[in-house]
């Protein structure tokens, strides 16, 4: 599902069965900080993913097991779109961090699933900053 996420952005320059090895090898290395949820159809098919990064954050006197989350490449098969499965996945993802503590849940989205956020609880912040790299 990551491979064909990105098909429409670049051109790509490996199979997917090269893709499909270097993620094994990445998500090896990554495993601990990052996990995936996927929606299948009934029978086996999946038709969506979404990924959530968790990150430790520096301990405060009185809270030591400080975490973070970041949602991460939700992908629902085009033909499945408007259906509420991108919502589920999030919705999942967002629960399961909040489980395990996070005090935060972001998300990095494009223009057009701003609203799908919003509608799950997700709210802008002016305290939430980025840097482009340069």
């Amino acid at each position: 599902m990551l491979w064909r996420d990105t098909l429409n952005e670049e051109p790509s320059r490996q199979s997917v069965d090269a893709f499909a090895g270097d993620l094994a090898q990445w998500w090896a290395g990554n495993q601990h900080s990052h996990v995936a949820f996927v929606a299948r159809l009934l029978g086996s098919e999946i038709v969506g993913m979404a990924w959530v990064a968790l990150l430790p954050r520096v301990p405060r006197p009185g809270a030591t097991t400080r975490l973070s989350a970041d949602i991460q490449s939700v992908f629902v098969m085009p033909e499945h779109r408007g259906q509420g499965i991108g919502s589920a996945l999030v919705e999942a993802a967002s629960e399961y961090a909040t489980r395990l503590g996070s005090l935060r849940v972001t998300a990095h989205s494009g223009r057009k699933a701003v609203p799908v956020y919003e509608r799950l609880g997700f709210e802008s912040s002016r305290q939430l900053l980025q840097r482009p790299a340069r």
